[in-house]
């Protein structure tokens, strides 16, 4: 004990007092209760399973599953909530969740029997049942949110035709259903929470059966907590922290900073590059999903010279996706070749096989043959969202190839506009091309078609009037390809079904309404240490399995 008795100079007060507190620290923290960490549950916790920070810059404009239908909010809802169907990571087929089945599917195609899930709660406590489920589907319909058209289009009915026994009734036959069925904001909320009504949402707040519950709903973050009574597998992981960063650089400081765990959405392609970088020398992780975002061109059939079909198919043969893919991506993308993404087993890239990439000698020809040289070029504007930086520099990228590779024959010329007038002036017909990015509302080859191509009111010589052509700026009208659209909806035989999608593509390549240019790509970044990052096939980054 010597120690104690050193020098007498004039620091050795403070000495002993800090050896003295020191000494006293450590018989507290020694004799103390080996479970109790001293942190509260919001803590970070660097070496257990503790509260999971996740860095973004989606800002949700909504909590309430009837009206939410951007990605930052639907991502939540898809957190907080639990389907009646959903995916296995890394896969397309749906699986039951609150149902405990696949759907029984009368002989004509258009009622579905589904059975429920018992003692299954929601974060109120109140009993889920086929009553509650039924109940949610009412209100998805009739408070008529962004994302109601969804079942409207296709539902009749839905009713509990026994305590946990759902039974829907559709106008028409859909074989899509289930994976509609498996759409996040398709989800049960409480009966006492909630009501029907239109427009009667509750934008702040979520009750529902999922593995978290939410706990706070701000400006800048939110959390959520464990709900204790879950039914199914607890998470890894103590609760989740959403921080929201105001711009991509902030995410990108942030996560090199260490201030967020996990990183997605949204950074520009040159700060994703970055981080890969960096990951490869071991700094965090850089996780690698593919997905199931498109981009397209679509060409206004209406607008001279689209209106020619081969001037059409001559922009279709001079894009080169691989200069779009290194100069515009840095890689973190693929090049498409059909409308359909290469994740469905229905995609056959039918653009590589008719056109190929960068092909220009056939443009040249094609517009040759069309009537157009050097001295009367084929003209055409391209679109885009100001807000976009990817499109953007897609644009400019397509006008330097056509400058550089059709010798003056055809000519791009690009123009930029603020979002909100980009989107509300798409159905008026007034721009020649436009590129667009499509975020699929459920994972089937429907759902990349028929909002596209679908045409209600039209004809050959006018183009699409009402219809999903006429919304998505092609205003492409033909017969066959409305039959075809009805065929694969009704077609319950996945086989044949798979043929008509393959004939559906091949129609697109020869009439070009479309271009399709990539397919996403998605990274998210983890600190070392993180383990259970991954993403569901419609772009959700799974909380539940996150953990340290």
């Amino acid at each position: 004990m010597t120690w104690f008795s050193l020098s007498l100079k004039p620091w050795g007060g403070i000495t002993k007092f800090l050896c003295l507190f020191c000494l006293c620290l450590l018989l507290i923290v020694s004799c103390g209760n080996p479970q109790q960490t001293g942190t509260s549950p919001s803590d970070v916790n660097t070496t257990g399973n503790g509260r999971i920070t996740v860095g973004t810059t989606q800002k949700p404009r909504t909590l309430d599953p009837a009206d939410a239908y951007e990605l930052a909010s639907l991502g939540l809802v898809y957190n907080m909530s639990d389907r009646l169907y959903t995916y296995e990571p890394g896969s397309t087929e749906i699986k039951p969740q609150l149902a405990t089945a696949l759907p029984q599917i009368s002989q004509d195609g258009l009622t579905y029997t589904i059975p429920l899930r018992q003692g299954v709660v929601f974060h109120d406590e109140t009993p889920f049942n086929a009553e509650a489920m039924a109940f949610s589907l009412k209100r998805f319909l009739q408070n008529k949110g962004k994302p109601s058209f969804l079942l409207a289009d296709v539902v009749e009915s839905a009713k509990a035709t026994g305590n946990y026994e759902l039974t829907i009734k559709l106008k028409k036959p859909f074989a899509a259903f289930p994976s509609l069925l498996a759409f996040s904001g398709v989800c049960p909320v409480s009966p006492k929470v909630y009501e029907i009504g239109e427009g009667k949402f509750k934008p702040n707040i979520f009750v529902g059966t999922g593995p978290y519950k939410l706990a706070n709903f701000g400006p800048d973050s939110v959390q959520f907590d464990v709900f204790e009574k879950y039914w199914g597998e607890k998470p890894a992981n103590n609760g989740i922290k959403l921080q929201i960063l105001s711009s991509g650089v902030n995410l990108y400081n942030a996560f090199r900073k260490k201030s967020v765990d996990v990183a997605y959405l949204s950074m520009d392609p040159d700060q994703v590059r970055s981080l890969k970088d960096k990951a490869k020398n071991g700094d965090w992780q850089a996780i690698p999903t593919q997905g199931s975002v498109m981009s397209y061109m679509a060409l206004n059939q209406n607008q001279k010279p689209l209106d020619n079909p081969v001037v059409r198919q001559a922009i279709a043969s001079m894009i080169d996706r691989s200069q779009i893919k290194e100069r515009v991506w840095y890689g973190q993308a693929d090049p498409a070749y059909s409308m359909i993404p290469t994740t469905l087993n229905v995609y056959k890239p039918v653009f590589q096989k008719q056109y190929g990439d960068g092909n220009t000698e056939k443009a040249k020809q094609l517009l040759t043959s069309a009537g157009f040289s050097k001295s009367n070029p084929a003209k055409v504007e391209i679109w885009y969202p100001s807000s976009s930086p990817p499109r953007s520099l897609a644009a400019i990228v397509l006008k330097a190839l056509a400058k550089k590779t059709m010798d003056g024959i055809l000519q791009f010329e690009v123009v930029a506009v603020d979002s909100t007038t980009f989107f509300q002036q798409i159905p008026k017909g007034i721009y020649p091309a436009i590129l667009l990015d499509w975020y699929p509302d459920f994972l089937d080859a429907d759902n990349y078609i028929q909002p596209f191509l679908s045409c209600d009111k039209g004809s050959t010589a006018k183009g699409c009037l009402d219809g999903g052509s006429q919304s998505q700026g092609s205003f492409y009208y033909s017969d066959r390809m409305n039959k075809l659209i009805d065929q694969q909806r009704q077609e319950q035989n996945p086989e044949v079904r798979q043929k008509i999608f393959t004939e559906i593509q091949e129609l697109i390549a020869k009439d070009v309404p479309y271009v399709p240019l990539w397919q996403s790509k998605d990274f998210v970044f983890a600190q070392k240490g993180m383990a259970g990052v991954q993403l569901d096939p419609t772009q959700n980054l799974i909380y539940r399995a996150i953990k340290k």
